[in-house]
């Protein structure tokens, strides 16, 4: 299950998940995309989006309005379509429209094996990259798991190595069902305050997130500008 959280508002681009992305509305062209993989379900707190997904064949669940995360509204939509415990539910954002398929595939795979309490992506950055603190960066241990994630450069290159590897993190979260529920009654971390990135929660209640390292082009969508940027490079590439 592919479970697609959506809000109407956001603060840097107005109803962006509903703006026209080669023909579909944003969450529709990534639910559509997620279809091939598995059943791609949208959350949402707006009818308005709601009844869009449906013109276009999209299954929804209607939740609440006050969910501070989208993982939140995930585990309510689970919650109401009354998943099993062992149900793997991939949390995939509904701006990342470009978002190759074979990378749900791979991270679905993945977490039918692991014992991990839950699971994420990660891709290759420049060490120019790793200075923007947009991208949010993550370091492994020796299994591939995350140690932590931060919008500051981590690892900081101390003595200038010239083979450092830097990795960034994609926003997509896989959990069986029961952790899911489970991260979503565990109180927020300080360091998840400070960072803003809801996965220092797990971390920070000792849960280990298994990382899967894929190649993507895919551009996340959060500005106007982002956009453009990413319609430009998939037109080029004849996506």
């Amino acid at each position: 299950m592919i479970i697609i959280p959506a809000r109407l508002h956001s603060t840097r681009f107005s109803q962006k998940m509903l703006t026209d992305i080669l023909g579909y509305p944003m969450v529709v062209r990534t639910a559509l995309m997620a279809n091939e993989v598995d059943v791609a379900v949208v959350a949402t707190d707006s009818e308005v989006i709601a009844d869009v997904c449906k013109s276009y064949g999209i299954q929804t669940v209607l939740t609440d309005s006050r969910h501070s995360s989208g993982t939140d509204r995930c585990a309510e939509a689970a919650r109401k379509m009354g998943l099993d415990a062992d149900e793997i539910v991939i949390n995939m954002q509904g701006d990342e429209p470009f978002l190759e398929s074979e990378i749900l595939k791979k991270l679905q795979d993945m977490m039918h094996t692991s014992d991990a309490f839950m699971g994420t992506c990660i891709r290759s950055i420049s060490s120019t990259q790793a200075q923007d603190p947009n991208i949010v960066k993550v370091v492994l241990d020796a299994e591939d798991r995350a140690l932590y994630f931060s919008r500051a450069l981590i690892p900081f290159d101390r003595e200038g190595f010239a083979n450092t590897s830097y990795y960034g993190h994609l926003g997509i979260y896989a959990f069986r069902n029961q952790n899911l529920q489970q991260f979503c009654t565990m109180p927020k971390s300080p360091l998840e305050e400070i960072e803003k990135l809801e996965q220092l929660r797990a971390l920070w209640n000792q849960k280990t997130i298994q990382t899967l390292l894929v190649e993507t082009q895919s551009i996340g969508i959060d500005t106007p500008e982002d956009k453009e940027r990413a319609i430009a490079l998939f037109q080029s590439k004849g996506m």
